[in-house]
């Protein structure tokens, strides 16, 4: 069973700022700086396979990078997708709808599930 707390963690992070503006998750300083540590991460990644590349070092080890880089910018891809969801699912469901409090847990859910490994 996957461990839902980061992933609901994400969604409620959205979900404050889609019930108050549909279209300005970015505007969020935390959903913001989340997203930009995890890029952040990458790019540092990367600059670290194009060294052992420039170094001539083992392909094995840089083919492992290079997963490693392709994990963290699917994780981003997750994130960002799941709260694409809540701005879209918030903006068109009326502001009495029951149905926006269980939004951040649904979608805590749905990204645990597609960050899941196969």
């Amino acid at each position: 069973m996957p461990d839902t707390t980061e992933s609901s963690k994400s969604a409620l992070a959205c979900s404050h700022v889609a019930a108050a503006a549909p279209h300005a998750a970015l505007q969020s300083p935390d959903v913001r700086n989340d997203l930009l540590n995890r890029l952040r991460r990458a790019e540092g990644q990367l600059r670290g396979i194009q060294g052992m590349i420039e170094r001539g070092e083992d392909c094995g080890k840089v083919a492992q990078q290079f997963s490693a880089v392709r994990r963290a910018l699917d994780s981003s891809y997750v994130h960002m997708t799941v709260c694409l969801l809540q701005q879209e699912i918030t903006a068109r469901l009326p502001e009495d709808d029951a149905l926006r409090a269980s939004l951040p847990v649904l979608l805590g859910e749905l990204e645990a599930l597609l960050s899941r490994r196969s």
